[in-house]
């Protein structure tokens, strides 16, 4: 008798959203079920080479303030004031709501619509894209419009 070969039990990647600030209303839930659906739909059909977010279990999607945002730029980049999306490569993305919906106004996006795009910016950090040259952010921003067309972006 022969050994069978059986295959590596896989464990779905957890998605969790969790809205850490008070001044604007978010609907973590839903974003929660968008971020588990832009995995699905794109992201897992375009495989690349193992990445942070393949052998991830758990990402974390946390929406803060903008005060807590400038915290975190200072203490890893070194920057002053808020940033709208930081990505850590063990599964930990955080969002300032206050300047997502500043940026939703300047682009004539809903507030839905920003955070969306941005919870999709950090799951492509995390499968190895990066946006430090012009030509790498074209690329980002081009995935990132497929992966919200494809995935019905405001539906939450």
């Amino acid at each position: 008798m022969g050994l069978r070969n059986t295959p590596k039990s896989v464990v779905p990647l957890q998605i969790s959203v969790r809205n850490l600030q008070r001044t604007i209303s978010v609907n973590a839930a839903g974003l929660e079920k968008f971020a588990a659906k832009a995995v699905r739909c794109r992201l897992e059909r375009h495989k690349r080479k193992e990445t942070e977010l393949s052998r991830l279990r758990n990402v974390f999607v946390w929406i803060i303030s903008d005060r807590r945002m400038s915290r975190l730029h200072r203490q890893f980049l070194g920057q002053m004031g808020p940033t709208d999306v930081l990505t850590f490569q063990h599964g930990e993305i955080f969002i300032s709501v206050e300047t997502a919906k500043r940026h939703a106004c300047a682009f004539g996006n809903s507030l839905l619509r920003e955070l969306q795009l941005y919870i999709v910016h950090g799951l492509l950090h995390l499968h190895g894209f990066d946006d430090r040259t012009q030509s790498s952010a074209r690329r980002m921003e081009k995935m990132q419009a497929r992966i919200l067309a494809e995935c019905g972006g405001t539906e939450c």
